[in-house]
């Protein structure tokens, strides 16, 4: 799939964001070998028919530009495709008395156990006719869609079992529908995976635009994380260029979790979107490891998840784009990177959950839900009760225990020195 090029726009800043801390361990990154590293072993999507009593199914809609896999057992892997494919893939979740919210479990082997795991119950490949009969079955009789865009280090099956967590989790009537681009699903893929980003805009852009204009549908919350809200606004921006300037009315709420976005250019694409800025809420925390590294790979000042929304001046640029933004900088966070502060504190979870049953707006007219875990809260959300407060809780499972431990083994791999210089960095 080709990508329409994009003429360069003048390098501007918005002012008062400080840059981030110099850390040991971007030094140490630079310096790894790729070639070192190792395969990782992948969870399959091997279906199982067999229902267990207190499981869910979640039917979902999944729009991929990876190429399907040569390797039996996957469906499709990080290599990038010719053209948009769906499935419908239904995932059994495991009954809530053993998994915790905000969790996913993976089977260790092939075929998992439903009662115990996440599992595929069907993978069903669709044409464009057969994804429009999904919509009319699934959306049609909710009125609402959440799109899930995922971000760097993820493999097709890791985004398709998370984002069934959070469907399973959100308490919002909305049909599930995931975009998933090829990220390599390594650490060390991330120039390849920003690529595949901007390779994959087109596409999410199309879909936004097909979902928003079925008179089936009502509403429309966008959720991406990392360096999918990276991919997320760039779909956006194009389409409000193709349509004058103006975002579809339904596409209500967009939600970027730890954006991987340099702040320069979130101001261009916010300059496109216009008044749809108001519906964007952003997920930041000033001490957010991964986003530093990636800051320094990239070689920008700053990116748009880990500002600092205390200082006068960027509570004010914010305020005047009127977007909602939560510092979670307070919460904790157990990966030693912060960049799930938001995944690692259940009182927050447990906060959003008492608001959203009471029908509250969660970001502006009620800090108490911010102080709950020492956290700063900007800004006011759009539509109380409705699809942004549902997405707002979804980054809960956004990067989850098993991902983690793939990420620190990845880099130990690459030498005991770079994990030492990872625990001394982040002080675990």
């Amino acid at each position: 799939m080709s990508t329409p090029a994009v003429s360069p726009t003048p390098r501007r800043r918005l002012v008062g964001l400080a840059p981030s801390k110099p850390l040991a361990l971007v030094v140490l990154a630079a310096s790894v070998s790729v070639s070192g590293c190792a395969g990782v072993p992948r969870t399959t999507l091997e279906p199982v028919k067999e229902r267990v009593a207190g499981t869910r199914l979640v039917d979902m809609l999944v729009a991929t530009t990876r190429a399907p896999s040569k390797v039996p057992g996957e469906v499709f892997d990080g290599r990038r495709g010719g053209e948009v494919s769906f499935d419908n893939v239904v995932v059994s979740v495991p009954p809530d008395s053993v998994r915790k919210p905000g969790e996913v479990i993976y089977p260790p082997q092939n075929p998992g156990d439903p009662a115990r795991q996440f599992v595929a119950h069907k993978i069903e490949p669709l044409g464009l006719k057969g994804a429009i009969a999904w919509y009319d079955r699934v959306a049609g009789p909710k009125k609402r869609v959440l799109i899930f865009v995922h971000g760097f280090n993820n493999t097709y099956e890791d985004a398709i079992l998370r984002f069934a967590q959070i469907s399973t989790d959100l308490p919002i009537e909305a049909a599930p529908v995931l975009f998933t681009w090829p990220s390599g699903g390594s650490v060390f893929d991330y120039l390849y995976d920003r690529d595949s980003a901007n390779y994959s805009r087109d596409a999410l852009e199309t879909m936004i635009q097909q979902i928003t204009d079925s008179p089936d549908v009502e509403e429309v919350t966008l959720l991406a994380h990392s360096m999918g809200g990276w991919l997320a606004m760039e779909a956006v921006r194009q389409l409000a260029i193709r349509n004058g300037g103006h975002v579809p009315k339904k596409l209500s709420n967009i939600i970027l979790a730890s954006p991987d976005i340099d702040v320069d250019v979130f101001v261009t694409q916010l300059n496109q979107i216009g008044e749809a800025s108001r519906r964007i809420t952003i997920f930041t925390a000033t001490d957010d490891v991964a986003l530093d590294v990636s800051r320094r790979i990239a070689g920008s000042d700053q990116r748009l998840g880990s500002i600092d929304i205390t200082r006068p001046f960027v509570r004010k640029a914010l305020l005047q784009r009127g977007i909602a933004a939560i510092d979670l900088s307070a919460a904790t966070s157990s990966d030693g990177l912060n960049h799930i502060n938001f995944a690692d504190s259940p009182e927050m979870v447990t906060a959003i959950g008492e608001r959203l049953a009471a029908g509250d707006d969660i970001s502006g007219s009620h800090p108490g839900l911010a102080e709950t875990v020492g956290a700063t809260a900007l800004g006011a959300a759009q539509g109380v009760g409705s699809a942004i407060g549902a997405g707002l809780t979804a980054p809960v499972a956004v990067i989850d225990p098993e991902a983690r431990r793939r990420l620190g083994r990845q880099f130990s791999r690459s030498g005991q020195a770079f994990a030492g210089s990872l625990r001394t960095a982040t002080g675990r």
